[in-house]
């Protein structure tokens, strides 16, 4: 170590020395106070009395500070390991010194002089380390522009609170820190990547909440990583606006939700929902729906043991239409439809006065509530009827007094008094007495009687109607009428697909409105490519906001039959009122040059502008080899060498990647022959707990491994179709080290 850096070094370390004392103090100090506020939470909880308002509410607070204080612990032990991260000397062009800026998770400041020890990754200055460079700078915060000049970046390597390294930077793409942590073996769990986040990543994280963000991202670009730290980036900044449970992430599966569901916690972000489109709907839907998976369907579409066609009509092209736009509107011309019927095809009267006619009635239905959904309306409606009622009612009675007092009038003006006029009498007030009790007696339970005339369905049967009509309205479209009559059958067994969730959605929004108020403001969609944009509207109409970030790869979008083929379709067609930001993340952190070019040499079979090559980080490594074999048996022979080599070579993860599940179930059967413990993934696993998995190519997608080895790139098994050449390229993109790549005789022209 030469005597400049030996300088700084000691300098650091005593730095860092400084750093861990005021922590460790914070922490004691924390600690104290979570003890307190336990025993206070345990005190009132135990003391509890409901008709005490104010210790009820004491009670509240103290719960939630308890929660904070338990995430802000968790965080300051993270802290203790590694306070921070990296390091800039910025002056502002209005001062005369320069700030020493240390970033790292989370902020800490020095009690005593009131200075920052630490600034949190996530505050506006810290823009300066991942996007400024060594020069002139600058960055944006609420007070405006913030201009000077940058002197140092320097990065550090810290491990249990000792230093053991650091790098000064100028930018943060190939340095010796990011190679470093590109070179690391991959986990069975995502992991956070604050010191080593580059500027187009940065980018994204930071970009405009308000505004729909579409992110256009090469595989191994990091988007689940980035969307994650966009969803902590955000909370940060909104802390005094939102909650986090004002966020919600929408993953592929329930498999995916673990493999990421460490990131929050190591970014301080506790109580963001993690979900699924399916599990989303049903909580939206309000009921347990039985769902065919998604991947059960696209397994049967690549196992190809589905039959590819009902009726006349493809499984892709029903699936297709269902997701469309198009089908979005023609349920919309149904709930139109309904909208016309749904009131009692009558006036509201008493006896025979109308108090309102039923045009007027529709009035208020259509155009007055039209922002309701219907059962809302009729709630509304409800209240007006009753207002009417309560207001007309001593005015009905009045006039029915007054009718019959000019009947009575009449029979006194023409008859003669004697038997004859006082039994007529006497019939005519018997008459007015029945209808004014009649008229009391039916005015109690008007309103209801009326409003129980409306026919309310379950929105299954609504479904039903829709699709039947639908059969019915356009019986010379085949497409239509395969779809309808597919859907049915499923409806008569309660089975539904991921395609039915979005109509049944709009079905429940339009007719019954939510159940309950649904406090999402942001939404993060991962592999959104794979999300129909009648999905996608859905999710916009119910959390009632374009507040969105959509981060997909369209060269992965193995479900494009049903998926969007093109993101210009989200912009026009979905936020259509919001000006939409749309980046791409095109550099690839995952992989080595040598696997990148040949995965790109497979997507650019395709020859579609619309699917951008990824650009692979300088980071070179073995060779791809392609071997063609002649039997399974051989194939599993050269496998299992592979995971000799493998564990040898120190890695914690393989993938065997089959085109379907019955080659995965076949491989593995060989496998076990030759004693090797393999987890066989079908779809249905809710973790991966690292190790050697085989996976069949369709449910691979998002995961990555140390060495992946493809099983069976044979031209039988990966034809020159988009189906095949996409999954393909996932497959070829999931390893960060090694890729071998076996095939069962001739190999695909793919490759």
């Amino acid at each position: 170590m030469c005597i400049e850096k030996k300088s700084d070094y000691l300098m650091e370390s005593s730095r860092l020395d400084l750093t861990l004392k005021h922590l460790n103090i914070y922490y004691d100090k924390t600690i104290k106070t979570v003890a307190k506020i336990d025993e206070e939470v345990e005190y009132g909880i135990r003391h509890f009395n409901s008709d005490n308002a104010e210790q009820f509410n004491e009670l509240v607070i103290n719960s939630v500070l308890q929660s904070n204080l338990k995430t802000k612990v968790q965080n300051l032990v993270q802290s203790l390991n590694k306070p921070y991260f990296s390091r800039v000397d910025f002056k502002e062009d209005s001062s005369d010194e320069d700030e020493n800026l240390y970033i790292g998770k989370t902020s800490l400041m020095n009690e005593e002089t009131h200075k920052l020890l630490v600034i949190d990754w996530r505050a506006p200055i810290a823009n300066l380390y991942y996007e400024g460079r060594i020069g002139e700078a600058h960055y944006e915060c609420p007070e405006g522009i913030i201009n000077g000049v940058i002197s140092l970046k320097r990065q550090y390597s810290i491990e249990n609170s000792n230093l053991k390294d650091y790098f000064d930077i100028d930018i943060t793409t190939n340095d010796e820190f990011l190679q470093a942590s590109l070179g690391a073996n991959a986990d069975n769990r995502l992991k956070d990547i604050v010191s080593t986040i580059q500027a187009e990543q940065n980018r994204v994280i930071r970009a405009d909440m308000w505004k729909p963000l579409i992110v256009q991202g090469a595989a191994g670009g990091g988007k689940t990583t980035i969307a994650l730290h966009r969803i902590a980036y955000l909370i940060y900044t909104y802390e005094k606006t939102f909650t986090p449970d004002n966020f919600m992430i929408i993953a592929p599966n329930r498999f995916f939700l673990n493999y990421i569901s460490e990131v929050l916690p190591e970014l301080g972000v506790d109580k963001v929902i993690q979900t699924t489109y399916e599990d989303f709907a049903r909580m939206v839907l309000g009921k347990k729906v039985k769902i065919r998976e998604g991947y059960i369907k696209l397994g049967n579409i690549v196992n190809k043991s589905m039959s590819s066609n009902i009726g006349n009509s493809t499984v892709k092209e029903i699936s297709h239409f269902k997701s469309s736009l198009e089908f979005k509107d023609l349920l919309e011309e149904y709930i139109d439809y309904l909208e016309e019927s749904f009131l009692p095809d009558e006036d509201f009267k008493i006896y025979k006065f109308k108090l309102i006619s039923r045009e007027n009635l529709m009035k208020l239905f259509k155009e007055e509530y039209k922002h309701l959904p219907f059962k809302k309306r009729i709630d509304e409606m409800k209240k007006h009827l009753n207002n009417v009622l309560k207001r007309n009612k001593q005015k009905l009675l009045d006039k029915v007094e007054l009718i019959y007092d000019e009947k009575l009038n009449q029979i006194r003006h023409k008859m003669k008094d004697g038997p004859e006029r006082r039994k007529l009498f006497i019939k005519m007030t018997d008459e007015r007495d029945l209808l004014l009790e009649k008229i009391k007696k039916q005015s109690k339970t008007l309103v209801n009687d009326y409003l129980k005339k409306i026919e309310y369905r379950t929105v299954e049967e609504y479904y039903r109607e829709f699709l039947e009509k639908l059969v019915d309205s356009k019986l010379e479209d085949i497409l239509v009428k395969d779809t309808c009559t597919s859907t049915i059958d499923s409806i008569i067994q309660n089975l539904y697909e991921i395609e039915d969730l979005a109509p049944l959605l709009l079905l429940k929004y339009s007719i019954f409105g939510l159940d309950e108020k649904i406090t999402v403001r942001h939404v993060v969609i991962d592999e959104a490519q794979d999300f129909s944009l009648f999905q996608l509207y859905m999710l916009k109409t119910l959390i009632g906001s374009s507040s969105m970030t959509i981060l997909g790869d369209l060269c992965q979008g193995i479900n494009s039959y049903r998926g969007i083929e093109d993101w210009q379709d989200v912009t026009n067609k979905i936020f259509t009122e919001t000006k939409s930001t749309f980046l791409k993340l095109d550099q690839s952190y995952r992989t080595t040059v040598e696997i990148m070019d040949k995965a790109s040499s497979v997507i650019e079979k395709l020859d579609d502008e619309k699917l951008p090559p990824a650009k692979p980080v300088l980071r070179h490594g073995d060779d791809v080899s392609v071997i063609e074999l002649d039997s399974y048996q051989e194939i599993c022979r050269n496998i299992s060498m592979d995971i000799d080599n493998m564990e040898s070579r120190g890695y914690s993860s393989l993938a065997i990647i089959c085109k379907t599940l019955d080659e995965c179930m076949k491989i593995k059967k060989i496998l076990k022959g030759h004693n090797k413990n393999l987890t066989l993934i079908q779809g249905n696993e809710k973790k991966y707990n690292g190790g050697i998995a085989i996976i069949p190519s369709y449910l691979v997608k998002g995961l990555e491994f140390d060495m992946v080895i493809v099983a069976n790139g044979s031209k039988e098994m990966y034809a020159f179709n988009q189906m095949d050449v996409k999954l393909l390229y996932v497959a070829l993109t999931r390893p960060l080290h090694k890729l071998n790549i076996y095939s069962l005789g001739e190999k695909s022209n793919l490759l």
